[in-house]
């Protein structure tokens, strides 16, 4: 399991630990209990506890979610094989991207 201080990835998303939210955030409702860091194209999301962690996400953007965690979590990937090592996070605050690559078309978001 790995730890971080300020940055760090986990396939297709880059965290970064921020000082305070951003103005304008509305809440993401999280799902059964999980909020959904990032949705998977093959339903392999990355997720946290709902119970310790809270979403939010500015209301034109759909690359970027930001995270309040109390207490401590851990993000998962749902994937039984050929998985991501999970993630412990700190409480506090987060800034998750969906990275992208260039290719000779243009930027696209990293699928993973």
């Amino acid at each position: 399991m790995k730890t971080f201080n300020n940055l760090c990835a986990q396939g297709d998303i880059l965290i970064q630990r921020i000082k305070e939210l951003p103005k304008g955030v509305v809440p993401v409702a999280p799902e059964n209990g999980r909020v959904i860091v990032t949705h998977s194209e093959t339903g392999h999301h990355h997720v946290m506890l709902a119970e310790r962690t809270k979403a939010y996400k500015l209301p034109d953007s759909i690359m970027d979610i930001f995270l309040t965690v109390e207490g401590g979590d851990t993000l998962e990937h749902l994937r039984a094989h050929d998985t991501h090592e999970s993630i412990c996070f700190k409480p506090g605050i987060y800034h998750v991207r969906r990275q992208r690559e260039y290719t000779p078309e243009g930027f696209r978001r990293v699928e993973d």
